[in-house]
């Protein structure tokens, strides 16, 4: 059977993956890996959107020149960011990244005039500064003139489709990560667009994963010298493929995406926008076959990147086995911080804001980076109790144990960890879990699956779970408790 091609690009690297179905088992390859560098221009910090579509055609490169020529293609990557398109089809700049310091406050200045309780009604989406709403505020605020040229909007993985095929989608998952889109009327609120002051126009039709987005424009297809190959919509919010990934056989489960962001929640049928979500900050994104990921996100191992680009540039490079083997050395639960708490958000030395951290909660810092990284990773695991705790309380039921996907649980030392915070089973695996929900979502959509649950099946048997069991149960529950304590979680 033929091969079809997934490209995952994340917040530090992009992935081209081909998929090929044999025997109901799933085989993947890469095909190609790139960096994903942000790009610092005087006090602004963009995306290499181009470098981006670039790579893109350098992995239908070498299919090619491998003798592959993909059935279909799709794109997912990170949420909320986005790019601006003129009266002419001409990209308006190059897209701003999340951790821009351009929305620092305008979350709270905007609810001044658009109340924060009536912004969560209408779209289900948890309250965090850098969503696309409060961009295109600051933006407005600023008087850009992206904005005043603007016609219309595309999402990251919407705009590198645009650029393959000259179509302009907007993708479900990702449409709903903006703040801007209302669940129950199935469609983009032009009420809250307007009283923000964002012109309607710029939103377009919204795909379903799984739903055909064009075909690669001739133009592509003479540069690179191959044919017209279908482009499909996957879960384009790569959390929304990952969790497509999750190789769970029951219709009820927890899940955690791990990756520089850890995202943990929750799959419904319908969102849940009530008080307790609005009160406990949880989101409610699209997922696919018309569902809902009822979650949380949570700062992630971005924190411990961040340390080891700080080590770094001081002289001293450490990888993640040297990393790891130091804080399984260093003394246990000897300082906490709260990985969400916003002195961890932009870019920069996090040793420094640990002990500022330390300093203001009355904890002695860590000392050394092997210190520093158990601080980081049993922070992490305590907060991903209290958050499987909420998902819990806010869905009404109760999880055995926790699927793990995505590069993070290549960190077996955060996977136990974890399980033995959350005193249950974790489910490791698959470690590719973006890329292989993207290439399932495509198998729906071409036929080969005949819907979530079968594909899910399939992924199970295809790829190794690693378990982890619970351990030191007495320790860790001490620790949760001083954790909750010095973070000042209720």
């Amino acid at each position: 059977m033929g091969t079809i091609l997934a490209y995952d690009l994340g917040a530090g690297s992009g992935r081209a993956l081909l998929g090929r179905l044999t025997d109901r088992r799933i085989e993947v390859e890469e095909l190609h890996r790139f960096p994903n560098d942000p790009v610092q221009v005087g006090n602004r910090l963009h995306w290499d959107i181009l470098r981006l579509y670039h790579e893109i055609k350098q992995a239908l490169l070498k299919a090619k020149h491998r003798g592959e020529v993909p059935a279909s293609i799709a794109i997912d990557s990170w949420a909320v960011d986005f790019g601006l398109i003129g009266r002419h089809g001409e990209l308006l700049g190059n897209p701003y990244h999340y951790r821009d310091r351009q929305t620092d406050g305008m979350m709270e200045r905007l609810f001044a005039a658009v109340p924060r309780r009536y912004i969560f009604e209408r779209t289900g989406i948890q309250f965090l500064p850098f969503n696309t709403i409060y961009q295109l505020a600051a933006l407005k605020e600023a008087d850009s003139p992206l904005f005043r040229e603007a016609e219309r909007l595309l999402m990251i993985p919407d705009l590198l489709r645009y650029f393959l095929t000259g179509e302009m989608f907007s993708e479900f998952s990702n449409a709903t990560t903006t703040q801007l889109y209302n669940p129950r009327q199935g469609g983009w609120d032009t009420e809250l667009l307007a009283k923000v002051g964002i012109p309607d126009r710029w939103f377009g039709p919204v795909l379903q994963p799984g739903d055909a987005a064009g075909q690669l424009l001739g133009s592509v297809g003479s540069e690179l010298g191959i044919p017209a190959i279908p482009v499909i919509a996957a879960a384009e919010h790569d959390t929304g493929s990952a969790v497509a990934a999750v190789p769970a056989l029951e219709k009820s489960f927890a899940y955690l995406s791990c990756g520089t962001w850890s995202l943990m929640g929750t799959e419904v049928d319908q969102p849940v926008i009530n008080e307790t979500a609005l009160r406990l900050n949880f989101t409610n994104e699209g997922g696919v076959n018309g569902t809902f990921r009822l979650l949380k996100n949570i700062m992630g191992l971005w924190i411990l990147e961040e340390a080891k680009r700080e080590w770094e540039r001081a002289g001293t490079a450490y990888d993640y086995p040297e990393m790891l083997r130091l804080a399984g050395e260093a003394p246990a639960f000897a300082a906490f911080i709260d990985p969400d708490d916003p002195l961890f958000l932009h870019a920069g030395d996090m040793s420094p804001r640990i002990r500022e951290y330390c300093a203001q909660t009355g904890q002695r810092p860590p000392e050394g980076p092997g210190a520093v990284v158990r601080c980081i990773l049993e922070s992490l695991a305590l907060k991903y109790r209290y958050v499987l705790e909420l998902t819990e309380t806010l869905s009404g039921q109760s999880f055995g144990g926790l699927h793990m996907v995505g590069g993070g649980i290549k960190n077996a030392l955060l996977c136990q960890w974890s399980a033995n915070a959350i005193g249950k089973p974790v489910w490791a695996g698959p470690e590719e879990g973006s890329a292989i929900g993207n290439l399932a979502v495509q198998w729906i959509a071409r036929g080969q699956f005949s819907g979530i649950a079968e594909a899910r099946r399939t992924i199970r048997e295809s790829f190794p779970v690693a378990v982890y069991e619970p351990a030191d149960r007495e320790a860790w529950e001490d620790a949760y408790g001083r954790f909750r304590s010095v973070a000042k979680l209720a």
